[in-house]
């Protein structure tokens, strides 16, 4: 048996199997085994080293093998496949050299962070790394752990989920040597629980930057720079190093909300405030203080700069590369604020610090006797700083009181002992101040309320063990706490795993593991170090030196050998063994340590402080530390003061106490290297931390069990090849368990190497490798009959094929024979006839060729004569033109000359008159009431031109009736000469008669004469009258022409630009501030909403000129009944009906959303019937729907409007709230019509209302209207959102455009009716609001859909692109199982790509009926692949099992559905935001076998940062017929990720569903041609119907007119 199980160990080693050896500098190293050889008993490995080749021989014998169960054997590596594992406890050699391996290996990939089990190992990276983002916070709320990368987050959500799920306390310990990076683990860990204690993911992402916390919180958080100020320092190991150890309670109440905290601190390290080594730093905030203190308070407290004082010089550092003391002092100010500490108290406390200061600088002379001086400057600052008697602390330093029972005995110190007086008040003060402090803290923090404190979750962020070259009291304590630790750790692990056992029923045995109980006992025993320690320091003449012999006396014994010893060389040291090393403790100074104590009296003297601060302090202190209970009244008068061994001793009882009640969580923190250098790894270092930090430890307990479990569905999966078919056969039905059970029985046949639980299968160490081996024997003999069969296979079809071809080449080439010879006859035949033809062809050329030489020698001798003639008449002809052209141009050039000389004389006096000109336009232009003083020039020259117009007006007039006056009087002598002339005619007529004697004709001549006279005169009076009118009528001409050139001056000058800056500079500022003004008087006019909806317009830019700034409020008119003069200024001339209208019965059609589908199928059987054609609808008397009006249209619409509240609820509760709207279909579309008839009606009882003068009603019934519509539209969620907000959506532009171009036509008619009246300045301000709130409500609609949409899709999102597998043949299931279905039975996503294009197509088709704007509709599609590519990218990221060629082959399809989708609904730009997704499976597809393959990898996916490309490689789930990524490559990937590089990012900026911040780019106005009087028939909307039919009926009377 013995042969038989040493035999099936050293099966597992063949010929190249890898194993692990020791090495001095690397820890281990692997080797490869080239021989082996077995001679009898004798087993003889050799193993060549994989890097330098080395031969390392590994001798042995069966016997030795079987005694060691296999251990003796060299530690096995993992394949490759597994050394990248996450978990430790995966592997399937689980030793020592292959966690450091894996460690190591994760490390150099930049993964920091590895399970162990229940441990997360995380390597300190010396470097900033972009792990802990608002991002990732948000990725690990609510995930289980194992469902993403290991992480520290995971460790906090666990925690945190197992408080909420049992009910039950949580203790994350987080420990590690200096340097590993305990302190900012915890410091993330707190920040995690203050973001991530919401369960909606946009809430974690809100609080992780820095909104949304509640006060509680910000406490917290502000915490850790106040204990990082005054508990931490710069060491060689760490720039901020923790030199005390703090648990933190984070408070929860029943809700799991944080409520408050609670920190307690252990051993504050206090010789650091009097000394520190070479390159080391005391603590933070006295360097904080130095730099950053005010100059006021710096001369009060007489500071300056670290270097002038004693306790921060000695080191020789005072600066921290990289860091700002000053700003860190800030930081820290703004922190104690925080917490609710005063500025007045905390300057108290830095004038405490102060005082420590300068009490370092006190000089203490002397060579016997201790001498102080009084006049010490340092000594008169810190005394009157701490509010103390100077000469009381300068006697108390240099002397020394005994108390004995009969006297006092005062006597003098040395320098040496004054100084450690003198040491030990600075220390107490600060060790005090530090205590009060965390007090403080903790009464803010706690929760006032215990009751209300549900559970809680503690950080514990404690020193790591520690050993160094001279190790004091300070180690001593610090690994005292570590014993204890490790001690509950290994109790944690043996019981999880005895659980474990217990649960899983399996036979077992207790498991030996290093119990460290009487190694502990013999620190805190009854007579133990502690106890000791104590009685020494309570004798007065106790001292080191007798204490170390107390401790060789009583542990110098074989009881304690094996933890206890004596060094060689030394009587003042001792030895303890502790579970991770032997350390060697200094017992110099471990008394004065430990006592820790002040003087009497200056205990005394600080407690009678008149600085009131100092005393509060030192009094809570007292209050928090009682002295140890005494058993007699001898020891009470001893034992006054608590040691400080003693506190530690009980604090960490109470701490073990806490840690025991609760569940608890490990974090081991690594230092990868000593010099902090970023990504180093030293492998011994390393081992001896993991040693330390109890990882190790835990395997080992693993491995003397059962270490490797696994489920009945991971076992048969993974090894059911090692079975016939006839086992796993589905045809056959089979059980898993008894399949498991037929591998277990043919594989194994030792029973006691595995044992069969209720879930699991556990094996012992090394059984794992057997069934591996076995395993992968079984694969090769599968793939050696695969290949047989497939290589006959190829062989066979190759002889097929060539005999095939064979035949058809023969047939081919004879056939190809024949077709030559066939050729050849033809060629013959043509030769012939090609030489016939050729001959004759050669003779008629050279024939062709004489006859054209001939002709071409006759045709040049004749062109040459021509051209010879032509020649010389050219010749002749040109001398002509040259002459006549020479003359012309001297001539010319003569007098352009003469004319240039003029105008450069005319030019320079005009531009020297300009240049006068223009300089005293720029000095007048720079002036800042230039543009004052034109324009009122322009104004008094307009009024002055005005007064001249009227007055030649008055002129005109008065011309004009002197001409009429003329033109009567000229009328009236024409009168009297035509009598005149008719008088003489009948006088000639009687003189003509013989009749009239001569004197009677004489005197009648004379008569005639003058009459002629007068008549002559009558005519040069009129010819002058005449010519009077034509020059007034020239004048009045002349005067009109000046008028208009007045009007055009006038205009030009209105219209002149001044192109000074300072101009253009006014006019802006006058244009904001009335657009400034405007916005203020406009404000009160918002409407009230009652969601968080943004109310403001959109930007002016996105406006595209639908509507001004918001105007200011418009008075209230004066009309009560809200009628008047309409907006263009013409008045409403409207007759009085004498009879009211009939009572409209109301109507209340009961729709909803719900009943959309059967709405439309009823519309499809009776189309609704419009109110466009009301002569057909109105129909017989008897089934009229509407009374026919009768009398003027107008005085019917006007009682329509007149009653506003029955109007109003028709029409917000007919035709918005229980619209029935129609459903969006591609086969049977909706028409416009049909669609906007809800803003068409809207729109048409405001035009109406405006025409009539109803403004203050119109702007009532819009307001109304839009709160309506907001309301119906935020009362639907999800599918129920899509349909409702985009119909609304429409209609609300639609109305937007109504009013638009409304305004513009009654804008126009204002224009040409040439009056601007008040009122239409009132209707202006009145429509600017209304358009700005219709924008608004666009903008609100557009955002509330948008979020129901990006709810909706989120939850799709995953399931349909990530997970969803719609690609035949390529189907594989998170853990890659072969028999998937057969053992799990597959779990198909919630979601499927089908859902989610259908939901994609349900949004686009109900923007496509609804007639939405092109920009709306790719707006929305757009920002909706945006959220997808981005989501699925981050999802992607961050699931460890699907970084596989197989998944990325199905979203690969997935995503391209999508963009064919994008594609055929043109959005092209939608294919952009899936760009990231697509890269990333492009890269999951390459190749990644060569470093050209990576390259090529960068250059393909360009879009992608290093840090993703790295995380996507890193994670690459690798099958088991593919090679593993190595190690060099993944090192080369690692590398090209650049430190501080802002936009190397991990993931993509995630989109918040409730952003309102999104711009919506409202589209411009449509243009609506006419009126439309669309109604349907079914709604029951009786004013509404008749007011159609009016305005109808009004505009066909306008027409006919």
């Amino acid at each position: 048996m013995a042969a038989t199980t040493a035999q099936q160990s050293l099966e597992v080693f063949t010929k190249g199997t890898k194993a692990w050896f020791t090495d001095e500098k690397e820890g281990w190293v692997s080797a490869t085994l080239t021989s082996k050889s077995v001679d009898g008993d004798k087993i003889k490995l050799l193993f060549r080293d994989d890097n330098d080749d080395k031969e390392h021989v590994f001798e042995s014998t069966l016997a030795q093998i079987e005694k060691s169960n296999g251990s003796s054997l060299p530690p096995l590596r993992n394949p490759p496949k597994m050394e990248y594992t996450d978990d430790l406890t995966n592997l399937s050699y689980l030793n020592e050299p292959a966690v450091l391996n894996t460690i190591r290996t994760r490390y150099l990939q930049r993964i920091i962070y590895t399970y162990s089990g229940i441990v997360l190992i995380a390597v300190n990276p010396f470097d900033r790394v972009s792990l802990y983002e608002p991002d990732i916070i948000q990725q690990y709320s609510g995930k289980r752990r194992g469902e993403l990368e290991p992480h520290l987050f995971a460790i906090a959500e666990d925690a945190y989920r197992c408080m909420i799920r049992e009910q039950s306390n949580q203790t994350i310990v987080v420990s590690g040597e200096s340097g590993a990076g305990k302190t900012v683990s915890a410091k993330y860990i707190m920040r995690y629980f203050a973001t991530a204690d919401g369960n909606d993911n946009d809430q974690v992402k809100a609080k992780a930057e820095g909104s949304g916390m509640t006060e509680v919180e910000e406490q917290i958080l502000a915490t850790n720079p106040i204990m990082e100020a005054f508990g931490n320092a710069k060491t060689t190991r760490n720039d901020n190093s923790s030199r005390f150890g703090k648990y933190i309670e984070i408070q929860f109440n029943e809700s799991a909300d944080i409520i408050g905290a609670k920190i307690r601190t252990y051993l504050l390290e206090r010789s650091r405030l009097i000394f520190q080594p070479e390159t080391e730093r005391n603590y933070h905030i006295f360097y904080q203080l130095c730099a950053g203190i005010p100059s006021n308070e710096k001369k009060d407290f007489e500071l300056g700069d670290f270097t002038k004082f004693h306790y921060l010089n000695q080191s020789g550092t005072g600066t921290i590369p990289g860091v700002d003391d000053a700003s860190e002092f800030e930081v820290t100010q703004r922190s104690l604020s925080t917490i609710g500490i005063s500025v007045q108290v905390q300057w108290q406390i830095f004038r405490v610090l102060a005082a420590l200061l300068h009490i370092g600088n006190i000089q203490i002379t002397g060579r016997g006797d201790a001498m102080l001086n009084e006049t010490d400057q340092s000594l008169v600052t810190a005394t009157r700083l701490l509010g103390i008697k100077a000469a009381e602390f300068r006697k108390w330093v240099v002397r020394k009181q005994i108390i004995t029972r009969s006297e006092k005995i005062v006597t003098n110190l040395n320098p040496t002992q004054a100084n450690v007086v003198k040491d030990s008040v600075a220390k107490y003060i600060y060790a005090n101040l530090f205590e009060w402090l965390v007090g403080v803290i903790n009464d803010s923090l706690s929760s006032p309320d215990i009751s209300a404190i549900s559970t809680f979750i503690g950080v514990l962020d404690i020193y790591g063990f520690e050993h160094f070259k001279k190790n004091s009291f300070e180690q001593f304590c610090i690994n005292y706490a570590n014993e204890k630790l490790q001690q509950q750790f290994n109790q944690h692990v043996f019981k999880l795993e005895q659980e474990e056992y217990i649960r899983e029923k399996i036979n077992w045995t207790f498991i030996d593991f290093s119990d460290n109980q009487k190694c502990i006992e013999m620190i805190e025993g009854k007579l133990g170090i502690l106890s000791l320690l104590d009685e020494e320091s309570r004798l007065p003449s106790g001292n080191d030196q007798s204490y170390c012999q107390k401790l060789y006396t009583n542990f110098d014994t074989p009881a304690f050998k094996d933890y206890f010893k004596k060094p060689r060389f030394s009587n003042a040291a001792f030895t303890i063994v502790h579970y991770a090393h032997d350390v060697q403790y200094e017992s110099d100074g471990f008394l004065d340590k430990n006592k820790d104590t002040v003087p009497d009296e200056h205990l005394k003297l600080l407690q009678d402080s008149e600085f009131e601060f100092l005393s509060e302090v030192l009094e809570k202190a007292a209050l928090a530390n009682p002295p140890p209970p005494v058993e007699n009244k001898r020891m009470s008068m001893i034992a006054r003061k608590p040691t400080l061994g003693f506190i530690f001793k009980q604090s960490l009882i109470s701490l073990m106490d806490t840690i025991g009640e609760t569940n608890v969580h490990y974090i081991r923190c690594i230092k990868p290297n000593e010099a902090k250098v970023a990504w180093e790894f030293e492998p011994n270092m390393v081992l001896s931390q993991l040693r330390a930090c109890g990882v190790l430890e835990t395997i080992r307990i693993s491995c003397a069990g059962y270490p490797s479990r696994w489920t009945f569905e991971e076992f048969a999966d993974r090894y059911y090849s090692l079975v016939s078919s006839q086992h796993w056969d589905p045809s056959n039905s089979p059980d898993l368990m008894s399949l498991c059970s037929a591998i277990l029985k043919k594989s194994i046949t030792d029973e006691d190497k595995y044992q069969i639980g209720t879930t699991k299968i556990f094996f012992r160490a090394g059984q794992l490798a057997y069934l591996e081996k076995l395993r992968a024997d079984r694969w090769n003999e599968c793939a050696i009959v695969l290949q047989k069969n497939i290589r006959r296979y190829i062989y066979r079809s190759r002889y097929l094929r060539i005999r095939e071809m064979t035949l058809k080449l023969q047939c081919v080439a004879r056939t190809r024979i024949a077709i030559k010879a066939l050729q050849r006859m033809h060629e013959n035949k043509a030769a012939i006839a090609i030489q016939t033809n050729w001959r004759r062809h050669n003779a008629r050329k050279q024939y062709v060729a004489q006859k054209h030489a001939a002709v071409k020698i006759q045709t040049a001798f004749r062109g040459y004569n021509a051209r010879k003639e032509f020649t010389h008449l050219r010749q002749e002809g040109a001398a002509l033109k040259i002459q006549r052209m020479a003359r012309g141009w001297l001539a010319r050039k003569n007098y352009q000359k003469q004319r240039r000389q003029i105008v450069l004389v005319q030019s320079c006096v005009r531009r020297r008159q300009a240049r006068k000109a223009l300089l005293a336009l720029k000095l007048e232009a720079k002036s800042v009431t230039h543009f004052k003083e034109v324009s009122y020039k322009l104004e008094s020259k307009v009024v002055e031109l005005t007064q001249n117009l009227t007055q030649q007006k008055d002129e005109k007039k008065k011309m004009a009736d002197k001409a009429s006056q003329l033109e009567v009087q000229l009328k009236t002598w024409m009168d009297k000469y035509e009598k005149m002339e008719k008088k003489a005619k009948g006088y000639e007529a009687t003189l003509q008669e013989p009749k009239v004697p001569k004197a009677d004709w004489e005197k009648l001549q004379g008569e005639k004469d003058d009459l002629h006279s007068e008549h002559q005169s009558v005519v040069q009076k009129l010819k002058s009258h005449e010519q009077t009118i034509s020059k007034l009528q020239e004048e009045l001409e002349q005067q009109k022409v000046e008028n208009e050139k007045l009007r055009e001056e006038v205009k030009a000058a209105m219209e002149k630009p001044v192109d000074d800056a300072n101009t253009e500079e006014l006019k802006s500022q006058i244009a904001s501030l009335k657009s400034q003004l405007a916005q203020t008087l406009n404000a009160p006019r918002r409407q009230p909403s009652n969601n968080n909806l943004r109310s403001p317009s959109p930007a002016p830019d996105r406006m595209r000129g639908i509507s001004p700034p918001p105007p200011a409020s418009f008075e209230k008119e004066t009309d009560n009944s809200g009628r008047g003069r309409s907006p263009s200024g013409l008045p409403v001339s409207r007759k009085v009906r004498r009879n009211s209208s009939a009572e409209l019965t109301k109507g209340k059609p009961k729709t909803s959303i719900d009943n959309i589908r059967q709405t439309e199928l009823h519309l499809k059987n009776h189309r609704p019937t419009s109110v466009d054609h009301f002569s057909t609808l109105l129909g017989s008397k008897h089934d009229r729907i509407v009374e026919e009006p009768d009398g003027d249209p107008e005085e019917g619409i006007h009682t329509i409007l007149t009653e506003e509240e029955n109007l109003l609820e028709e029409i917000v509760d007919g035709l918005i709230k229980e619209l029935k709207m129609p459903l969006p279909s591609l086969q049977n579309p909706p028409s416009q019509k049909e669609v906007l008839f809800p803003a068409h009606m809207i729109g048409l009882c405001v035009t109406q209302m405006w025409k009539l003068g109803y403004t203050q009603p119109s702007e009532r019934l819009l307001l109304t209207v839009m709160d309506t519509i907001q309301k119906q539209c935020m009362a639907f969620s999800g599918d129920e959102a899509v349909v409702p907000c985009a119909f609304w959506l429409s209609n609300v532009h639609e109305l937007l455009s109504i009013i638009c171009n409304t305004e513009l036509a009654m804008e126009q008619e204002m224009r040409s009716n040439g009056k601007r009246t008040s009122a239409w300045q009132e209707f202006e301000r009145m429509v600017s609001t209304i358009k700005y709130e219709l924008q608004c409500l666009e903008d609100n609609v557009f955002h509330a859909w948008m979020k129901e949409l990006k709810k909706r899709l989120s939850k799709m999102i995953v399931p349909s692109i990530v997970e969803s597998q719609s690609l035949p043949g390529f189907i594989t299931s998170d853990s890659g199982r072969f028999l998937n279905k057969l053992l799990a039975g597959g779990s198909s996503p919630t979601y499927s790509m089908d859902d989610l294009l259908n939901f994609l197509n349900k949004v686009w088709r109900a923007m496509k009926c609804y007639y939405l704007e092109q920009s709306v509709s790719r707006q929305v599609l757009t920002e909706l692949l945006k959220l997808l590519g981005a989501s699925a990218f981050n999802d992607l990221l961050m699931r460890k099992n699907f970084c596989s060629w197989k998944r990325a082959m199905q979203i690969q399809y997935n995503i391209t559905r999508i963009e064919e989708w994008c594609k055929s609904h043109d959005i092209p730009e939608g294919t952009l935001q899936l760009e990231h997704l697509m890269q990333a499976t492009k890269l999951l597809q390459l190749k990644k076998a060569t470093l050209g393959d990576i390259e090529i990898i960068y250059d393909v996916c360009w879009m992608l940062t290093p840090t993703q490309i790295q995380k996507l490689i890193s994670q690459y789930y690798v099958a088991d017929y593919e090679n593993p990524i190595s190690h060099e490559i993944l090192k080369v990937v690692a590398s090209h990720v650049i430190t501080g590089d802002k936009n190397d990012i991990l993931l993509l900026d995630s989109v918040s569903i409730d952003d309102t911040t999104t711009p919506f780019d409202i589209p411009p106005a449509r243009e609506v041609v006419a009126e439309r009087f669309y109604l349907p028939a079914w709604l029951n909307l009786r004013r509404l119907r008749k007011l159609t039919v009016l305005v109808q009926q009004q505009l066909k009377q306008q027409q006919q007119k």
